[in-house]
């Protein structure tokens, strides 16, 4: 397993202000691999884009579209950040955005046949953050194996169908003590649905991913994109907790102070919550700025939901798609490594 130094070589919260013509979005100190936008401040559809799928291909987690070209919204990657145009759902004049940003870097090509894999597969990787950004072809049949690209078992997959208006379908190996019987979907926001036509009840392996012949994860013909993730000690989390229904709400361990966090209450129709420790930026403990992936919705600046602390994040409020007593899934990447290549023992990071 890697050991991360600097958590933000590999992501890093952007804010920023558009302009509604063009502009150049910098200071991420990488060049980004997928970079997922949205208006603070207006309702306007989150904007995804990926090198793999090229600059001007453009999904959305709010609703289950297809993929749309357009050729004004985000227009190129650079060293440092990303390029805009006048599109005004990533780039409207006067109107706050946050970016969130990842590094794959490495491409990776594998073909049907090899590897464990009879899906042909191309991407890009970064091992050592674990995280793979995979597109593959669909064969329409169960059982059919993908190449990730990494070394580690995925611990958090996201998959779209790019051709077709289907939802976005995510594993998460909390989600249940049998996950790949389960699935939820990114764009809605329905409890976690059992099924074995989207991960064909096979746990993705160090090499491969496992999907089933459901047209979410596996039409014949259809182009698809995956978001893959492992865990990194000290970077990343992908974990479970249970609500304590209580204003004072349950702490939950990471192993680092968070950056981004994602919560999604898995048991009842509750939406998906995002939260990072940029939007709130003269404190950085109350996380009353909430977004969420299956809305176009403007952010929320009510009351406090969430504390990040040093060693983890802490719910301060008793509702129902944070903290009621039912069981929640998370992702969350760091901000302060617990673990670095200087000191291998757990060392608590400054709260912030």
């Amino acid at each position: 397993m890697a050991i991360i130094d600097k958590s933000s070589n590999f992501f890093k919260t952007k804010l920023y202000t558009g302009n509604g013509s063009t502009q150049n979005i910098t200071g991420l100190d990488f060049a980004p691999n997928w970079v997922w936008i949205k208006s603070r401040t207006s309702s306007r559809v989150h904007v995804l884009v990926d090198t793999v799928r090229g600059a001007t291909k453009r999904l959305q987690t709010n609703e289950a579209d297809a993929e749309a070209t357009t050729s004004n919204s985000l227009t190129a990657f650079n060293s440092d950040g990303f390029s805009l145009g006048s599109y005004n759902q990533s780039n409207e004049g006067s109107a706050s955005f946050v970016s969130w940003n990842w590094k794959a870097g490495s491409s990776f090509s594998n073909n049907a046949g090899a590897n464990g894999a009879t899906i042909a597969s191309t991407g890009s990787v970064n091992q050592d953050a674990g995280f793979s950004i995979c597109s593959f072809t669909g064969n329409g049949t169960s059982g059919a194996t993908v190449k990730h690209g990494l070394s580690t078992k995925p611990a958090l997959m996201i998959v779209k169908n790019l051709a077709e208006a289907d939802s976005w379908q995510v594993y998460h190996h909390k989600n249940t003590s049998s996950p790949a019987t389960q699935t939820l979907q990114l764009n809605e926001t329905g409890a976690t649905s059992t099924t074995s036509n989207r991960w064909n009840d096979t746990e993705p392996t160090t090499s491969v991913f496992t999907l089933g012949n459901n047209p979410t994860v596996n039409k014949s013909g259809v182009g698809y994109i995956g978001y893959i993730f492992s865990e990194e000690n000290g970077f990343s989390k992908f974990g479970k907790y249970t609500g304590n229904a209580n204003a004072s709400g349950t702490f939950v361990y990471t192993g680092f102070s968070p950056a981004f966090v994602i919560i999604k209450n898995k048991d009842a129709g509750e939406s998906w919550m995002m939260f990072d420790n940029e939007r709130l930026s003269f404190n950085q403990i109350n996380g009353r700025y909430q977004l969420q992936p299956n809305t176009s919705g403007a952010e929320y600046q009510g009351a406090p939901l969430i504390d990040f602390l040093s060693g983890g994040f802490k719910l301060t409020t008793n509702t129902n798609s944070l903290n009621v007593a039912q069981d929640y899934i998370y992702w969350a990447f760091a901000k302060n490594p617990f673990v670095t290549s200087t000191d291998n023992n757990s060392v608590p990071g400054p709260a912030v």
